[in-house]
C-alpha cells in the first residue's frame, strides 16, 4: 500500500473520510491491521512531524472501529479497503498527562487483570486465549511534567513490552525519534512504521481538500472574496498545501489567520502564505503591523505551560517575566494577535473540586485556563528563545512571587501543582524541595514525576523522604491534609523532626503527632502498658543514646510519688522481637525455660524516644475496664488502620502503610503504636476526646477489619 492508492480511490469514485479527508493509503494499512489480514503486521507504529495529522488520522480510524459511531458514518461511500470490520471497539488508553505506570494500570483495569505488580501485567496478557487490540494515541503528550521525558519512558516500559506480547495487537502514535526504537525491538514482519511525512504515505491531495474545506463558507468560514468564489478558493487551497509541504498544522494556522484578519490579503501572492509554523506566526504578526517577536513573547508563557493550561490571571505576570519588560499593554491590545494560536480549556469539574478542597478558600472560583492550539506551536516558540533555561527561571520566580504571603494553601492550584515542573527545566528544583508546605499541597503525581527526573545524588534529605513516601501519596489519592499527616510521620521516621513539626504550624488539622520512630525490622507484635517507678531505684532507666525528645510529647519520669501513695506508672510500648535483638530480654515460659518460639521482648518509652532497660514481666497491661472506657478504638487490615471515636463511631484517623503491618496497639490515652516490616512508630491521636464514651458494640471491639479501606487504597498510580 502506498500513496498511489489515493489516485486509485479517487478514480473509483469513493468519497473521502468525512473527518480525515484523505489518507487513503494509511487508512487501508490500518484497516488491514485491524482485520488481521494475512501478511499484515501485528504492531503498527504511526509517526510524523508535529502537525502532520497523526492524531486526526487515529481519531478518524477509531470512528470506524466504534460500533456505535460507525452508524453515523457513510461507510458505503468510502473505499471498502479503508473500512475495518465491525468488531468490538479496541482499548484506547490515553497517555495524555499520565505517567507510564499510570497508563499500564489503566490497561490492566480495562481488561480486568488481577495483577498486583506492574511487571505481572504483561504475562497475564500473554496468557489470554483471545488476542487483544490496543490503540495508544498521542504518546508525545504523555506525562504530567514535560521536561521529565515521559514519552521515552512510556515507550521503554509499556509499549515495547506490549509489542513483544504475542497476544497484543498494537497501534501506537509516537514521536519520530522513538519510532525506530519501538519497531526494531520486534522480529521482521511483525512491525511496520507509517511515517506520514514519508513519500509513500504522503497525501498532498488530501491536504488540498483539508485547506479548501477550511475556507468553504458552507463549512463555517466567513463570506470573503477568497472563500465564496470557488475559482479563487481552490487555487488558494492548492497554494496553501503546496507551501505547507505536508504540514496540516501550518495550513490550519494560515487559514485561521486569514479568516480572522483578511484585510490586505492578496490570494494571488503566494509569498504571503507560510511554509512553516514559525512563518505562520510571523506573517500573522506582520499583517497586524506588530513585531513578530512581540507575538512570540506573548505566547511564551503558554509554550511553557504545564498540565491542562495556564490560568489567564497568571499570563500577564509570566509574559512580563519572560520579556523582561512590562507587556501589559501588548497583552491588552493583543487578543486579535494571539487568537489564532490559543484556545480556552474547559476546567475539569472533578479536578476543580479537588483544588478547592486543597485550597480551602474557594480560590479556584471562575478560573479560566488557556493553552496553545497544538504542541507544535509550543515547540516552535521555545526553539526561538535564546535561553530556555533562563526563561524557565524567570517563570519560576514569577510564580513564587504570586503565592500570597508564601502560603501554599492560598496559592493558585497551577502554582502548587506545576511550579516543580518549571524549576526542573530551570535546573532549580533541588533548591525548591525544602518546603514541607509545598510537599503537602502539590499534586503528588506531578511533584513525584518532577523529583524522579533529578539525579538522586542532587536531592537533599527532605526530598528523599518525599520520594520515598510519594507512592503512598499517589496510591491513597488523599487530600492535602492527609498527605501532610503521612509526610509528618515520614519525616520523623527519617530523623527530620523539624520538618515534621513545621507541618503542625501550617494550618493543617492533622489527625496525629508522631512521637518517635525506630528502624527495627522483625517486630512481630506490639502492645502498650506501663511500668511502676519505685522512687530512685531506677527500674526504668533509659538506655538509648542520643534520644533528644524532638517531636515527642511530655511524659518523662516526673517527681517521685509521695509517701504512702501508689507508685507512679511510666507508659511503655513492648515489642515482640527475635531473640538476640540488642536490648531485648527473653521472657521465660511457665517452667522457667526460654520462650519456645525464639521471641523476646524489647521495651520502649511510649511518649518519647528511648529504649528502656527493665524487666518485661513488670509491665502492667491496661484492664478490660480501662480499655472499654478509652475514648478511641481501632481496626486494621493488612496495610491500613483506622482509629475511631467510641462515641459516634466516627473515624478520626486513617493510616495507610507502604509495607505490611506486623502489629498495632492503641493505649487508653490515645497513643497509637504501629509496627511494619521496616520499624515501629508511635503517634499521639490529636482528635478531641468525646465527653461521653458509650459502650462499643461487641462486633467492633478489637475486631480485625479486613474490608477495603474507604478511598485509601485501590488506585495503582
Amino acid at each position: 500500500m502506498s500513496a498511489s492508492d489515493e489516485g486509485i480511490a479517487a478514480r473509483a469514485g469513493y468519497a473521502p473520510h468525512p473527518y480525515v479527508g484523505g489518507r487513503t493509503a494509511a487508512l487501508r494499512a490500518l484497516a488491514a491491521w485491524r482485520m488481521r489480514w494475512p501478511g499484515a503486521p501485528r504492531v503498527i507504529v504511526l509517526t510524523g512531524n508535529p502537525g502532520s495529522g497523526r492524531s486526526r488520522l487515529i481519531t478518524g480510524f477509531l470512528m470506524m472501529c466504534d460500533p456505535g459511531y460507525r452508524k453515523q458514518l457513510p461507510l458505503d461511500d468510502l473505499d471498502p479497503a479503508t473500512v475495518p470490520p465491525d468488531l468490538p471497539a479496541p482499548a484506547v488508553p490515553s497517555p495524555s498527562g499520565r505517567t507510564a505506570a499510570q497508563l499500564l494500570w489503566v490497561i490492566a483495569d480495562h481488561f480486568g487483570l488481577r495483577a498486583d505488580r506492574g511487571e505481572d501485567i504483561f504475562p497475564e496478557l500473554a496468557a489470554r486465549e483471545e488476542p487483544v487490540t490496543i490503540v495508544v494515541p498521542d504518546v508525545d503528550r504523555a506525562g504530567p511534567v514535560r521536561a521529565a521525558h515521559e514519552p521515552a519512558r512510556l515507550v521503554r516500559d509499556v509499549l515495547k513490552p506490549l509489542a513483544a506480547t504475542g497476544t497484543v495487537q498494537l497501534l501506537a502514535d509516537v514521536p519520530r525519534e522513538l519510532a525506530a526504537e519501538l519497531a526494531e525491538a520486534l522480529p521482521p514482519g511483525q512491525a511496520q512504521i507509517i511515517d506520514l511525512d514519508a513519500p509513500e504515505w504522503a497525501d498532498p491531495k488530501g491536504l488540498v481538500l483539508h485547506a479548501e474545506t477550511a475556507l468553504d463558507p458552507g463549512a463555517g468560514a466567513p463570506e470573503l472574496p477568497f472563500t465564496t468564489d470557488p475559482t479563487v478558493r481552490r487555487p488558494l487551497a492548492e497554494a496553501l498545501a503546496r507551501r505547507a509541504d505536508g504540514s496540516r498544522l501550518t495550513v490550519q494556522l494560515a487559514v485561521q489567520s486569514l479568516l480572522m484578519q483578511p484585510e490586505g490579503f492578496d490570494p494571488a501572492d503566494e509569498s504571503l502564505l507560510p511554509a512553516t509554523v514559525g512563518e505562520a506566526l510571523d506573517l500573522h504578526a506582520r499583517r497586524l503591523d506588530v513585531d513578530p517577536q512581540t507575538l512570540r513573547l506573548l505566547l511564551a508563557p503558554l509554550a511553557f505551560a504545564e498540565g491542562e493550561g495556564l490560568p489567564v490571571q497568571l499570563w500577564g505576570a509570566l509574559a512580563n517575566a519572560v520579556a523582561g519588560r512590562d507587556m501589559s499593554q501588548d497583552l491588552a491590545d493583543g487578543m486579535l494577535l494571539a487568537a489564532p494560536f490559543i484556545q480556552p480549556v474547559e476546567p475539569d469539574a472533578e479536578q476543580d473540586a479537588d483544588d478547592d478542597e486543597a485550597a480551602g478558600d474557594g480560590a479556584d472560583d471562575g478560573r479560566t485556563l488557556l493553552r496553545l492550539q497544538h504542541p507544535g506551536i509550543a515547540e516552535e516558540i521555545r526553539s526561538g528563545l535564546p535561553d530556555v533555561r533562563d526563561a524557565q527561571t524567570k517563570i519560576a520566580m514569577a510564580l513564587l512571587e504570586a503565592v500570597p504571603q508564601q502560603n501554599w494553601a492560598k496559592a493558585d492550584p497551577y502554582i502548587r501543582d506545576h511550579l516543580a515542573a518549571h524549576t526542573l527545566e530551570a535546573g532549580l528544583l533541588p533548591q525548591l524541595l525544602t518546603d514541607p508546605g509545598l510537599f503537602a499541597h502539590a499534586d503528588p503525581v506531578t511533584l513525584r514525576a518532577a523529583i524522579e527526573a533529578v539525579p538522586l545524588e542532587q536531592l537533599g534529605a527532605p526530598a528523599r523522604t518525599y520520594l520515598r513516601t510519594a507512592p503512598l501519596l499517589t496510591r491513597s489519592q488523599a487530600p492535602a491534609g492527609m498527605r501532610a499527616a503521612f509526610l509528618e510521620s515520614a519525616f520523623v521516621e527519617d530523623g527530620l523532626a523539624p520538618y515534621a513539626e513545621a507541618l503542625h504550624t501550617l494550618g493543617f488539622d492533622l489527625p496525629w503527632r508522631t512521637l518517635w520512630s525506630v528502624p527495627l525490622p522483625g517486630v512481630r507484635a506490639v502492645t502498650t502498658g506501663s511500668l511502676p517507678q519505685e522512687g530512685d531505684e531506677g527500674t526504668a532507666a533509659e538506655t538509648a543514646p542520643g534520644a533528644d525528645g524532638a517531636g515527642a510529647g511530655s511524659g518523662g519520669e516526673g517527681p517521685a510519688p509521695a509517701s504512702g501513695t501508689a507508685p507512679a506508672l511510666r507508659p511503655v510500648a513492648a515489642f515482640i522481637v527475635p531473640q538476640g535483638t540488642p536490648g531485648s530480654r527473653t521472657v521465660p515460659g511457665p517452667d522457667g525455660d526460654a520462650s519456645e518460639d525464639g521471641a523476646a521482648l524489647l521495651l520502649h518509652d511510649l511518649l518519647r524516644p528511648g529504649y528502656i532497660d527493665a524487666d518485661p514481666t513488670q509491665v502492667q497491661l491496661p484492664s478490660d475496664e480501662t480499655k472499654a472506657a478509652a475514648p478511641f478504638g481501632f481496626s486494621r487490615g493488612a496495610d491500613y488502620l483506622r482509629v475511631w471515636a467510641r462515641a459516634g463511631q466516627k473515624v478520626v484517623a486513617a493510616l495507610l502503610s507502604d509495607t505490611p503491618l506486623t502489629g498495632a496497639d492503641l493505649s487508653p490515652d490515645g497513643v497509637l503504636v504501629v509496627a511494619t516490616e521496616r520499624g515501629v512508630t508511635a503517634r499521639q491521636i490529636l482528635a478531641a476526646a468525646p465527653a461521653v464514651a458509650p459502650t462499643v458494640p461487641a462486633q467492633r471491639t478489637g475486631a480485625a477489619d479486613t474490608a477495603a479501606s474507604d478511598g485509601l487504597e485501590g488506585d495503582h498510580s
